[in-house]
């Protein structure tokens, strides 16, 4: 059958702006496929996370006095986090004995550049010691004001006065932790020895120092607010 030159003429030109297309979209692929290939070797998705560099600054009760080294809040804190999947880089800085406003003191060379957390765990020796509660707030507002100014994010513990310096003493006291978390909206964990405070089988002899076993339980109980806490910060990385 003889064949229109009309026809195939047509049917030659659609052939050939088909190919043109195919030749455009290879050029544009070939041209993506680097970009892509590098955007993804820097995908923040496949990157691993980098630990949270933490230090719980604090008195004896993280310190760990009477306790092996492994045993104290902080590293039993670490290894909890770690079994979660959750790495941190912690340091230590409890100090025996201290004070609110010894923490202040040490303030700078406790908390070493690159610091992104901090549990603030201090005033226990505040209370024993019937040391005037404004005191105390003074020193609590200082480090938290300094440690806001280098943008660093604090869990700040809370601590309830003993009984025996009577109602009004306590209630000065313990005001102080929630109206500072309040405002300097920091997370407040309410009360550092929730669960372990006067239980005579997780304190040492002394009836103030938790054993290893009382350390657990206090890592146990602040552990979900710990985690949300470092949530918020892995969050401000991204």
């Amino acid at each position: 059958m003889a064949r229109s030159y009309g026809t195939y003429a047509t049917r030659v030109e659609g052939l050939k702006r088909m190919f043109a297309h195919i030749r455009v979209l290879i050029m544009a692929l070939m041209t993506a496929g680097p970009v892509l290939a590098q955007s993804q070797v820097h995908s923040p998705a496949t990157a691993p996370a980098k630990p949270v560099k933490m230090v719980v600054l604090g008195d004896s009760l993280s310190a760990g006095l009477g306790l092996q080294a492994t045993a104290a809040f902080p590293a039993r804190l670490q290894k909890a986090l770690s079994d979660k999947g959750i790495k941190v880089d912690m340091i230590n800085a409890g100090v025996s004995g201290d004070t609110s406003s010894g923490g202040r003191d040490r303030l700078d060379w406790s908390i070493p550049e690159g610091t992104e957390a901090v549990i603030l765990e201090l005033g226990a020796n505040d209370a024993l010691r019937g040391i005037d509660p404004a005191v105390t707030r003074t020193a609590l507002t200082e480090i938290l004001t300094r440690l806001k100014a280098r943008k660093i994010a604090v869990l700040l513990c809370g601590m309830l006065a003993p009984p025996n310096y009577g109602s009004e003493y306590a209630a000065r006291f313990n005001a102080i932790y929630p109206e500072l978390s309040k405002s300097f909206g920091v997370p407040l964990y309410p009360f550092f020895l929730e669960g372990v405070a006067a239980d005579t089988k997780l304190n040492q002899a002394d009836g103030l120092h938790p054993t290893a076993e009382g350390v657990d339980v206090i890592v146990k109980n602040i552990l979900p607010m710990v985690e949300a806490f470092l949530g918020t910060i892995s969050g401000q990385r991204s």
